[in-house]
């Protein structure tokens, strides 16, 4: 999704920035990814007051090279978020070697809530849940608890 501050990059910018190609760095790490390509050029300058980074942000630096934020991000930053990798892309995102070739692609936010609300009915359907009724406990076992605890004053 476009934003926080797609508006520090002209129109001609972001669409370079959907556009790509851009190549997955090999320096990445569970804080960032961060990705090769040709520059991207800031219209109202590559700083801005430090905010608060969502998993998936993408920050533009001054050098124009995006960088993806990830699990072990940074809690503020500084630069300009051109946009947000979706939720249901991140775990994906997350196994892209370097090498890779990697493009983005602009969605709205019903979109977004769409993928989102089919990643979990894929979950929900991909893992059985069964409660867990044990009944085999050894005598033993049974002997050593204190099955009556909090029902007598320990006084008896």
């Amino acid at each position: 999704m476009l934003g926080p501050q797609d508006d520090y990059f002209a129109l001609d910018q972001i669409e370079a920035f959907l556009a790509g190609p851009w190549t997955v760095s090999p320096r990445g790490d569970r804080m960032a990814c961060f990705v090769d390509g040709t520059p991207l050029r800031h219209a109202k300058g590559h700083d801005i007051v430090s905010d608060g980074v969502a998993m998936g942000a993408i920050q533009v630096p001054g050098n124009g090279l995006p960088i993806i934020l990830m699990a072990d991000r940074q809690s503020t930053g500084g630069y300009p978020k051109i946009a947000t990798v979706i939720g249901p892309d991140l775990g994906r995102l997350a196994q892209v070697r370097g090498g890779a070739s990697l493009s983005f692609r602009r969605v709205s936010v019903e979109e977004a809530v769409a993928a989102r609300r089919a990643e979990r009915d894929l979950l929900r359907e991909a893992v059985p849940r069964e409660p867990v009724i044990r009944t085999d406990f050894a005598s033993d076992f049974l002997l050593g608890l204190n099955l009556v605890g909090g029902v007598t004053d320990g006084r008896a």
